[in-house]
């Protein structure tokens, strides 16, 4: 839910709590900038899906995709405006409770959980609850590498099937990358189908991997800038062997941006062999970082079981928003624990994110 303020008397617009952006003449900005935090209680919250709200610059094109450049104010003054940014010190994760079995649990309340953040208890829990609703932005990231060539057309009608179960027209929204030794993105964000199914069609298979390098690079161009102005589910796919020859970022880095980011991977291994090969371990690493998981088909035909598997899992998520305890924001990771406290349960949440930078 955003917040908006206008407060015409005074001159100051607070455009909305999304892009964390507050404009002012610039003569009363000290001013009005003290009075809002005292005024307002909601002034330093916010309510989309973030904990990192550095001023940003305009959208990579390293797609090919047009640059996207910041919003403009639609007030006839905004010439003479000086915009300013805060940063929030909420913080929201997603996450999901399973028992013993792997079953999804539903029905959980805040009281079931224990939560720290950089090993202490939030200071207050803002909102608690479970969702199974939230707008989906998916990237589906696709290894088109020479070593995946005698099941590729399998692969490709295994993504389209999930992207057709998954996105809702006008409610979620994905793109598709193909990669090898580089990334080519063969459809941008939308919400057709038909369109992602296209891209994927689209996908030629050969040459070597850089899958840290996909990664990193769509977690930075298409989700770091991505603030809605309501919680989201922001996650990726990869269908990877998990093997990278190609790289010019390391797995770390690759993990960190995709924390930065605060996407949620998920990995499906087209490692066929029975084996448990390093591609599989790097591929669990990732997956587990970011608070999802790796799946390991032994048969081509279990491909569309695992891709069920994760739309049934992004539909099963409990929510937490809270405000940290001792929060500075110095830019440094602060890890995230959070555990059940019933018997047999289990819990599955991203390891942590980074402070935004003063």
């Amino acid at each position: 839910m955003s917040r908006k303020y206008i407060l015409r008397s005074v001159g100051v617009k607070i455009l909305d709590f999304s892009g964390t952006k507050y404009t002012a003449s610039a003569g009363r900005i000290l001013a009005l900038t003290a009075a809002l935090a005292l005024s307002c209680p909601g002034f330093a919250q916010s309510d989309s899906y973030s904990s990192s709200y550095a001023s940003s610059a305009a959208n990579s094109a390293a797609y090919g995709s047009p640059s996207a450049s910041d919003s403009t104010s639609d007030d006839p003054q905004a010439g003479a405006m000086l915009t300013i940014r805060t940063r929030v010190d909420e913080v929201n994760v997603l996450f999901i409770a399973t028992d013993k079995h792997g079953k999804f649990v539903r029905d959980l309340s805040q009281n079931d959980f224990s939560i720290l953040d950089d090993h202490k208890p939030p200071q207050s829990i803002l909102n608690f609850r479970h969702e199974t609703d939230l707008p989906l932005h998916l990237g589906l990231l696709i290894d088109v590498s020479g070593s995946v060539h005698s099941r590729f057309e399998f692969e490709q009608n295994a993504s389209i099937s999930f992207l057709q179960h998954s996105v809702r027209a006008g409610f979620d929204k994905a793109f598709v990358v193909g990669f090898n030794k580089q990334s080519d993105m063969t459809q941008d964000f939308t919400d057709n189908v038909q369109l992602l199914s296209d891209g994927v069609h689209r996908l030629q298979d050969g040459g070597g991997t850089a899958l840290y390098d996909a990664i990193y690079r769509a977690c930075k161009d298409k989700f770091l800038n991505d603030r809605p102005d309501h919680p989201t589910r922001k996650a990726i796919v990869v269908v990877s062997d998990g093997e990278d020859n190609q790289s010019e970022v390391s797995r770390a880095q690759a993990i960190e941006m995709a924390q930065r980011a605060e996407v949620i991977i998920y990995a499906i291994s087209t490692d066929d062999s029975g084996l448990i090969l390093r591609g599989d371990k790097v591929l669990e690493q990732i997956a587990e970082a970011t608070g999802g998981r790796a799946f390991f088909p032994f048969k081509m035909k279990d491909i569309t079981h695992s891709f069920a598997s994760i739309e049934d899992e992004l539909r099963s998520q409990y929510v937490v928003s809270y405000k940290p305890a001792d929060f500075d924001a110095d830019g440094r990771y602060r890890s995230i624990e959070i555990s059940a406290l019933k018997k047999d349960l289990q819990v599955r949440a991203r390891k942590g994110y980074f402070a935004p930078q003063r």
